[in-house]
């Protein structure tokens, strides 16, 4: 039996939702939350390991290819397709009801030039040798359905998303920082990407986002980053500050900037 098909045969989790002060949340079946979305800004990315799921954009352009792995209630797709407008999204989710409740209850936009939506297996999709070299960003957020640790991780997954990202490309995985799963694939994601590997903790949360750099060598002084940090804040209303002051908080002391 094929990797495929083995993950056709995973059921749907079973999907609830709840509503509180104004923002609708997706529940796998458990307290959980695997998505939400603020009913009269849907665009606006609501929770923060999702804000932070955006750092690349301290370090690249917007591509022209981005591939979203794992739709969940569809936070990071609203927000490329409304406020990228120079990249093409492409959402891989394995579950076809997932991606209905994102359709029906979460306001996912219908698909189009810059919006492709498949129903499909990530880990069969990043290996394909037509996405080989294609996308400037891949985001991977596809959790197990007790919402533990990521249900794609292993060498040969991070080994392709490497493969299927452009010169320039980066990486960005959240990971579970209270699961076991956190050292696991913190490994395999640097051993992918030869060591070039940082984290973002999400502060209060147990949310790790891991950021992984394929391609030239990147170095970036403080100063120019805060200021890009600057304009982020102004352009998407992003808290990137607060990202440039984690990277800093990690850098050997009296360095002179990102470097990776």
């Amino acid at each position: 039996m094929s990797r495929a098909e083995r993950r056709r045969r995973v059921p749907d989790p079973p999907i609830t939702l709840s509503e509180e002060g104004g923002v609708r949340y997706l529940h796998f079946g458990n307290q959980w939350i695997q998505g939400a979305m603020r009913l009269r800004s849907p665009e606006r990315l609501e929770l923060e390991y999702l804000q932070r799921m955006m750092a690349w954009l301290l370090f690249v352009a917007e591509p022209a290819q981005m591939l979203q792995v794992g739709v969940g209630a569809g936070s990071l797709i609203r927000f490329c397709h409304r406020r990228l407008a120079a990249t093409s999204v492409t959402a891989v989710e394995l579950s076809p009801l997932v991606l209905a409740v994102a359709r029906q209850s979460f306001g996912l936009p219908p698909e189009g030039e810059r919006l492709k939506l498949v129903v499909g297996d990530g880990a069969d999709w990043v290996a394909r040798a037509a996405n080989r070299a294609r996308y400037g960003v891949i985001a991977v957020d596809a959790f197990d359905a007790a919402a533990r640790g990521p249900a794609l991780d292993s060498e040969a997954f991070y080994a392709d998303c490497r493969q299927a990202l452009a010169p320039a490309g980066i990486l960005v995985v959240n990971l579970f920082g209270e699961h076991r799963s956190l050292a696991r694939n913190s490994a395999r994601i640097s051993a992918a990407f030869g060591g070039r590997y940082v984290e973002l903790a999400v502060p209060g949360h147990s949310n790790v986002i891991a950021l992984a750099f394929f391609g030239p060598p990147l170095a970036i002084g403080w100063r120019a980053l805060r200021s890009r940090a600057a304009v982020l804040a102004r352009q998407y209303g992003l808290p990137a500050r607060q990202w440039v002051r984690a990277l800093e908080q990690q850098a050997p002391p009296g360095s002179a900037g990102f470097a990776i």
